[in-house]
């Protein structure tokens, strides 16, 4: 992998957000098969897009957990909770983001993302 500036940003992102397990393991459990994925995540998207201004972490929280729901993304639902819990977005905000999106996004995502989040904050004790 590459590093420099943008990837270390995006290094300290990811740790900030998703601790050691999200940030630090990720890159260097990497192997030849999946180091490009894990250097595109880390510099682009964390690097780049989480760090830029006009949005907030907390804003982009939010935002990320609606989508990842809208995609079904159950496994990133979860990873993105704890993200957000670290982002300051409070235990009733995921709440109303999940409500809200059984309107959008339909009752079997919506039901998806609650169970996610739920397991999640369980976890974490909230």
């Amino acid at each position: 992998m590459i590093r420099d500036e943008l990837f270390d940003e995006g290094l300290r992102t990811r740790h900030e957000m998703f601790g050691p397990a999200g940030a630090q393991e990720q890159t260097d459990n990497t192997d030849d098969f999946n180091d490009k994925l894990q250097e595109m995540v880390t510099r682009y998207c964390f690097g780049d897009m989480w760090s830029r201004e006009g949005l907030t972490r907390r804003e982009r929280s939010m935002l990320t957990l609606a989508m990842l729901v809208a995609l079904g993304r159950s496994h990133e639902v979860k990873i993105h909770v704890r993200g957000a819990i670290a982002n300051g977005v409070s235990k009733d905000e995921i709440r109303e983001i999940l409500l809200h999106s059984i309107i959008y996004c339909g009752i079997p995502a919506a039901v998806d993302g609650f169970n996610s989040a739920r397991e999640v904050l369980t976890e974490l004790g909230l």
